[in-house]
């Protein structure tokens, strides 16, 4: 092949592999074409999973997707891809097996150029506090520096970001956003498609498509950053201290690897811990309509266990759901476990994590097609529901820590129309964390 013509066919087809780390099987090119590339020295070969042996009696092992080393990550067994026996690791299987005999393509040609442009069509306006946050992180973008936003729940922090993502578009960077839940990505898509009509944004959540090439924006949870490398130029992580990536190593790792050299990593979130480190920080303290956080009330309900189990409703929960259905409120109810949401006696709709339709019952009560939910702590973050009311049964369970009942008194007051809203924490004994979580908001609300 002349070498105009092995040009032409290298930069026709970099959008197949640019940015993404992809089992050689996954990409729908022909072998003589994957072959020319391997030969160019534009795309490299890793093996699925690499092995280093310390000693005659231990083996360690690596995902190069998802850069797990845990011993506890990895299982073996015979191969009928390559007749023999093989490590796969467990941790990221959900995308596709890696295994021993598993190679893996990545791009070391030259990056395709971003056409700088301007294309936030949102014609809202900031309040003042708003508009010094977003002025503070384009400071930070502009002289190289990570930021993070601590904007209180409600704050307004995804127009700010807006804002940001503009300057970054701006600049031709790439730019991709990542939550660590999936009902959190559902619910900012629709806003950022709205805000940025021209841009090509890709969705990536567990089940959705995977798209090819590279979007100009990609807001995905932080499990679908395993799949790109030396991607984006800036990766704006909203709320960190989620679980499930406050808690696993691999996702901080894959969104590094996701970044180009010299990208950077921002952070916003209403409740940050405190091991997320950032050059530089904007606080937020307010929310966009300028009324004060609910502030949770504590109210015993000490029998609520021995009520649930008998099929009975606690008097006190029985109460406040008739004076909220009364009052026509849209509310949620918040339960430790999925058992004891499942047990909850009546037939009020329940969603948790692996519910099928989690997404239709949220939007239902947003609708008002239902009064009330039943939840477990899936639905802390990433809800707007004007004028919602919120209860939580059983606080003093070690899952409601201080952040997460930040995040849930958070889903109350976050209209300018209905700013205020009950948030009331039922228990058994109240904890250090339900302490801490009514102090932080009433610190909030001073500043």
């Amino acid at each position: 092949m002349r070498p105009f013509g092995k040009r032409r066919v290298l930069m026709k087809n970099r959008h197949y592999f640019e940015g993404k780390i992809q089992p050689f099987e996954d990409i729908p090119l022909s072998q003589d074409t994957i072959a020319l590339y391997l030969q160019e020295g534009c795309l490299e070969q890793l093996k699925g999973i690499e092995s280093s042996r310390k000693s005659p009696f231990q083996v360690t092992f690596k995902c190069n997707r998802c850069l797990s080393k845990n011993p506890y990550h990895f299982a073996t067994h015979y191969c009928l891809r390559c007749s023999g026996y093989c490590t796969y690791c467990r941790n990221c299987i959900r995308m596709g097996k890696i295994s021993s005999c598993t190679q893996l393509i990545i791009w070391k040609g030259p990056r395709s150029e971003v056409q700088p442009e301007s294309s936030l069509t949102w014609k809202g306006t900031l309040s003042d506090l708003q508009q010094q946050a977003l002025e503070e992180w384009k400071g930070s973008i502009a002289t190289g520096k990570s930021h993070m936003i601590h904007a209180v729940c409600g704050a307004g922090k995804t127009e700010i970001m807006f804002g940001a993502l503009q300057l970054m578009r701006s600049r031709g960077e790439r730019v991709a956003i990542a939550c660590p839940r999936t009902d959190v990505i559902l619910e900012l898509a629709p806003r950022l498609q709205q805000a940025f009509k021209s841009l090509r944004i890709d969705v990536l959540y567990g089940g959705s498509e995977k798209p090819i090439g590279l979007a100009d924006l990609t807001l995905a949870t932080t499990h679908q950053l395993f799949r790109f490398h030396k991607a984006f130029n800036h990766v704006i992580i909203d709320e960190a201290d989620a679980f499930p990536y406050s808690a696993d190593a691999t996702l901080v790792a894959a969104v590094e690897k996701s970044l180009v050299s010299g990208g950077f990593i921002h952070y916003v979130s209403a409740t940050p811990s405190k091991h997320l480190h950032t050059d530089r920080k904007s606080l937020l303290a307010k929310r966009f309509h300028g009324h004060p956080l609910p502030v949770p009330r504590f109210q015993k309900a000490l029998s609520y266990k021995k009520h649930l189990t008998r099929q009975k409703v606690p008097p006190v929960l029985d109460k406040w759901i008739a004076y909220q259905l009364e009052m026509e409120r849209p509310f949620l109810i918040f339960f430790p476990t999925v058992r004891m949401l499942e047990d909850f006696p009546g037939n009020m709709e329940r969603v948790h994590a692996e519910h099928p339709f989690r997404k239709e019952l949220v939007q239902q009560l947003r609708d008002g097609k239902i009064k009330g939910l039943c939840t477990t702590t899936i639905l802390e973050r990433g809800i707007t529901i004007s004028n919602l009311q919120i209860a939580v049964v059983g606080t003093e369970q070690p899952i409601f820590t201080e952040q997460a009942l930040i995040q849930i008194a958070g889903r109350a007051g976050r209209s300018a129309e209905f700013p205020t809203g009950d948030v009331v924490f039922f228990h058994n004994g109240v904890t250090e964390d339900m302490r801490r979580a009514k102090s932080a908001i009433e610190r909030l609300n001073m500043q």
